[in-house]
């Protein structure tokens, strides 16, 4: 399988759907939408649309999804056996007024 994710750094929902990944140990490549304008640009136009978290597995791209979202795809299509290994981070959860701050200290026009 190959996993594609638009990711931010640090952010709640971009915890999330990593958390999702690790907790079914799948290989997946993290990419900063944050620190690569031509990152974001890519998800932008593979996704239709600016909001991330944005995952791509093998070729199917899930648009502005929870890690809670991610899981359900992948069991859903049987890409996955269920499991109770614990999440290292809530898979459905915003960001926090911290990492909020730490994204507003970063000046970045996409367009």
């Amino acid at each position: 399988m190959t996993i594609k994710a638009y990711l931010k750094p640090s952010c709640g929902w971009s915890n999330g759907v990593r958390a999702i990944l690790r907790k079914y140990s799948l290989d997946y490549q993290d990419i900063d939408i944050i620190g690569d304008r031509e990152l974001y640009e890519e998800m932008v136009r593979k996704s239709g649309q600016p909001l991330s978290p944005c995952v791509e597995i093998d070729g199917v791209m899930l648009a502005d999804v929870s890690g809670e979202e991610v899981e359900n795809y992948l069991l859903s299509n049987d890409l996955v056996k269920p499991t109770d290994a614990p999440l290292s981070a809530p898979a459905n959860a915003g960001c926090s007024d911290e990492e909020h701050a730490k994204m507003a200290t970063k000046t970045i026009r996409f367009f």
